[in-house]
């Protein structure tokens, strides 16, 4: 499944039919395998203990009514109606309605933001927004979150809590999931024999699927939209013969008033069941999250089409023959399975199995991106990041999030030992999600779509109505499993948030210490300070986008020397999920011309790719290059940090894997190499004997450079040729004396132990480790 050749930021304008039909099969494997493999447990948790099968059959009826509208109001209209149309720039998730936030209100998490980055083509706003009209719909809602920095942090702490309960679901979805699908085990052999297999046979399909990470998604994933299909053929037929065999009127029981005589009957114990019967819609938010490897219309017709008619279908069948059999030998005869013919039981739960291990594998994956969203962000320690895939968009895979996932993931297993208590977790997990977009989504309504704050109330009103009731009777079985995504939610959003404000405070204080230009150039002007130049390229890596870093001045006060061309480079991240190539970089000076001194601002968005160490070298140098040849600084005012009073105007310059009319480097052992004749190289520098390669730049025929731009490629080509050394600063923070006790704990010993446990600061920056120089400093926040 080449998923990014297909995705909507490599647009086709107006897809054709064929091209949608493709996305939406492929949807199916990725995004419905976690949804479509819910009829395996949700009868089974909501008639575990509130609620009794009886002879009236006003049980079974009132729940398959609740299923069906559950399943028409949260995924069918919410959902694939209305949340789906809240996309970034194609992106979809938590997140994704966060950083929509952000730009449209200015109440952006990251510190570092410029007003550069508003010009990348995806920071763009709603068409039509107009900032001088005051009367525009939310603009008071927007002027209340810029001013109250208490706002601010809720909301940020709200796209937190979704996401904490995103990670704790891709715990507890694989255990039920493969757990449920096991079951089917226990109509083949006696309860004594089944209690003893089905456990090791749950923990050896997780090991196994946990295992299996690192090849990536895309090794198998040719296979899971014919599994997700087949497994949704299978339970919509079993659900037609089952309607037809056993009770043909089951569909009267769609209506409202069955939901009425339910409750009317079961009263607390039918409230409480609900926590069972909201399983039904587990995996819905996958539709939103993966959105950005499909498009909207591919999923609503996944969905809408495929999905959604087997899914009723086969509660109904369900439905069908449980209002005909009321004897049952066991609790556990009330599952999927044995309404399932005896003939196909078997080829049906290997089915069901492999159902079980592509939905697992979607929630995993989800967590997986989920979580480098967070560390992009600011918000979750570096972590290691495999890429799977060079052409599947969002294939990834964390070692220490995985292991993690599967040690939690057998502890409950082995804890629990069945679905009750771990579909109780489940649910609290799922419907917090849910809480979560629609909080977030009344805002978008309001601030980006700039509609009336009535729909936003209409909104959060009916569908937290719903959403409230199915959490408060998940809630209520706190003691029975439901602590479990709590108490995950919970440390790893203490993790989050230690980590973004340990971030945040280092980087007030880097503000606060940063030295002036004036400094620098009177470092350069003066002779009797004893510094040298040597000959390479000092990349410089800080946080700062003006000013000079700290480290820097800490640097040469321990050895006063330099190099010939010194470079500051600030690789951050903007709230915007992609930032074009052409826009990836922009650069500037750094005092005068004939210091070669250098500010290099290279741009990610939260799902961007970072390259490998040597790409990235090639790109920093040839956008320097570039800028050198260019040298037309756009027009924006100075940046009100920079003190100095000495103006820093930025270019932005385009990487030169994407800017083949500009600038290219070439690399060699020093043989001769013949170039296109598109092009002429202007910067030829002979390899002396001590030189291993030759660095050449070669630019368009229709390039002209003056003397003195010449000059300064020929330095930039020696500097190159000698070398690259990056120098970054290896942090120490400590709380100031006399800041309170919370503080202390949360930088001294929370923000400590995550920073010496976590990546160091040269792992996501693409940088070699073999030319990396770290300058010890101690923060005092």
């Amino acid at each position: 499944m080449d998923l990014e050749r297909l995705s909507p930021r490599n647009p086709i304008k107006k897809e054709s039919w064929w091209t949608v039909l493709t996305l939406a099969y492929q949807s199916l494997g990725v995004v419905y395998g976690d949804l479509a493999t819910s009829p395996l447990y949700v009868y089974k948790s909501t008639f575990a203990e509130d609620i009794t099968h009886s002879e009236t059959n006003e049980e079974i009826f009132g729940v398959l009514s609740l299923i069906f509208w559950t399943l028409t109001l949260i995924p069918l209209v919410k959902y694939v109606f209305i949340v789906l149309r809240a996309d970034d720039n194609g992106e979809g998730g938590t997140f994704a309605l966060y950083s929509l936030l952000c730009r449209h209100a200015r109440i952006s998490s990251l510190p570092n933001c410029q007003l550069a980055d508003e010009d990348l083509s995806e920071y763009k706003k709603t068409s039509g927004e107009n900032p001088m009209r005051l009367k525009v719909p939310g603009w008071s809602l927007k002027n209340t979150l810029e001013k109250h920095k208490f706002l601010q942090n809720m909301l940020l702490v709200l796209a937190l809590i979704g996401t904490c309960m995103v990670i704790g679901d891709g715990v507890l979805t694989p255990a039920i999931s493969v757990f449920s699908a096991v079951s089917g085990l226990e109509l083949s052999m006696s309860k004594q024999q089944h209690q003893y297999v089905e456990v090791p046979v749950v923990c050896a399909i997780l090991i196994l699927l946990f295992s299996l990470q690192h090849y990536g998604t895309h090794r198998l994933g040719f296979v899971f939209a014919p599994i997700v299909l087949a497994w949704l053929l299978c339970i919509s037929t079993i659900g037609v013969y089952n309607i037809f065999h056993w009770n043909p009127h089951v569909y009267k029981a769609l209506s409202p008033y069955y939901i009425y005589k339910f409750l009317k009957k079961t009263r607390k114990h039918g409230w409480m069941s609900l926590g069972g019967i909201l399983l039904c819609i587990t995996g819905s938010e996958a539709m939103f999250a993966d959105l950005g490897h499909f498009t909207q219309l591919s999923i609503q017709i996944a969905f809408t089409f495929a999905v959604y008619p087997s899914l009723i279908l086969a509660y109904m069948g369900q439905a069908a023959y449980l209002s005909k059999h009321h004897v049952l030998e066991s609790d556990y005869r009330i599952g999927f399975y044995v309404s399932v013919p005896e003939q196909i039981r078997w080829p049906v739960l290997a089915i069901a199995i492999l159902a079980a291990v592509v939905g697992s594998q979607a929630i995993i994956t989800g967590t997986f991106s989920i979580i480098k969203q967070c560390t992009s962000l600011g918000c979750f320690p570096k972590v290691k990041i495999v890429h799977t895939s060079s052409r599947m968009h969002g294939q990834i895979y964390i070692p220490e999030i995985n292991w993690t996932l599967m040690l939690l993931c057998l502890a409950v297993t082995v804890g629990f030992r069945d679905t009750k208590h771990i579909s109780n977790a489940s649910g609290l997990a799922v419907i917090t999600v849910m809480l979560v977009t629609t909080c977030l989504m009344s805002l978008v309504i309001v601030l980006c779509w700039h509609k009336s704050s009535l729909y936003a109330l209409a909104f959060i009103f009916f569908f937290g109505t719903i959403e409230v009731l199915y959490f408060s009777a998940s809630l209520i079985k706190f003691l029975e499993g439901a602590w479990v995504p709590v108490a995950l939610s919970f440390i790893f959003l203490l993790i989050m948030y230690v980590w973004h404000y340990g971030t945040l405070k280092r980087y007030e204080f880097d503000v606060q210490n940063k030295v002036s230009i004036n400094w620098l150039l009177t470092l350069f002007g003066s002779s009797n300070l004893g510094i040298v130049r040597v000959q390479g390229i000092g990349v410089i890596n800080t946080e700062l986008v003006s000013g000079i870093p700290a480290i820097f001045s800490h640097f040469i006060t321990n050895l006063p020397a330099f190099h010939q061309v010194v470079v500051f480079l600030c690789v951050k991240s903007v709230p915007v999920p992609h930032v074009k190539p052409e826009e990836r970089f922009l650069v500037g000076r750094v005092g005068p011309k004939e210091y070669r001194l250098y500010r290099c601002i290279a741009r990610y968005g939260y799902r961007d790719v970072h390259k490998d160490d040597v790409e990235f070298e090639n790109d920093l140098i040839c956008s320097i290059a570039e800028f050198i040849r260019s040298d037309k600084p756009l027009n924006y005012s100075p940046d009100p940090e920079n003190e100095s009073g000495t103006s820093e105007r930025l270019t932005v310059v385009a990487a030169s894997s994407s800017n083949l009319e500009g600038v290219q480097i070439f690399e060699d052992d020093g043989s001769d190499k013949q170039e296109p004749s598109s092009s002429s190289e202007v910067i030829v520098v002979a390899p002396s004997p001590r030189i291993k390669k030759r660095v050449r730049f070669v630019l368009p025929e229709s390039a002209r450079i003056d003397r003195s731009a010449e000059e300064e490629l020929t330095e930039l080509t020696e500097a190159r040729e000698a070398g690259m050394a990056f120098i970054m600063g290896h942090s120490y923070v400590r709380a100031k004396s006399g800041s309170s006790v919370m503080k202390k704990i949360a930088i001294n010993f929370g923000y400590d132990f995550l920073r010496r446990n976590s990546r160091g600061p040269c792992y996501g920056l693409s940088t070699p480790h073999a030319s990396t120089l770290e300058v010890g400093m101690v923060y005092i926040v």
